[in-house]
């Protein structure tokens, strides 16, 4: 199953968040891309947010945020350094 764009973009919300504290939320504002907006409304509606404008993590959006971040991490490009001389 690939990935959809409202995946996507609850992913890349997910990613913004600060892992480094849980005293840390994100505000969506009413005036942010409509993508944005709605990513947050339907993590909300999934429980991973504590409010449907952002907020803070619950329990279950820090450990699907820990995992999107992983991921990312994991995906991210490999930068080759061209003057190695290995």
């Amino acid at each position: 199953m690939p990935y959809t764009q409202e995946i996507m973009d609850e992913l890349n919300l997910l990613a913004r968040f600060d892992l480094s504290t849980t005293q840390t939320g994100i505000k969506v504002h009413h005036t942010a891309d409509s993508t944005n907006i709605s990513a947050a409304q339907r993590l909300h509606d999934k429980g991973l947010l504590s409010q449907p404008d952002g907020g803070y993590l619950t329990d279950l959006g820090r450990e699907t945020a820990e995992y999107a971040q992983a991921v990312l991490r994991l995906l991210k490009p490999v930068e080759l350094d061209i003057n190695s001389s290995t």
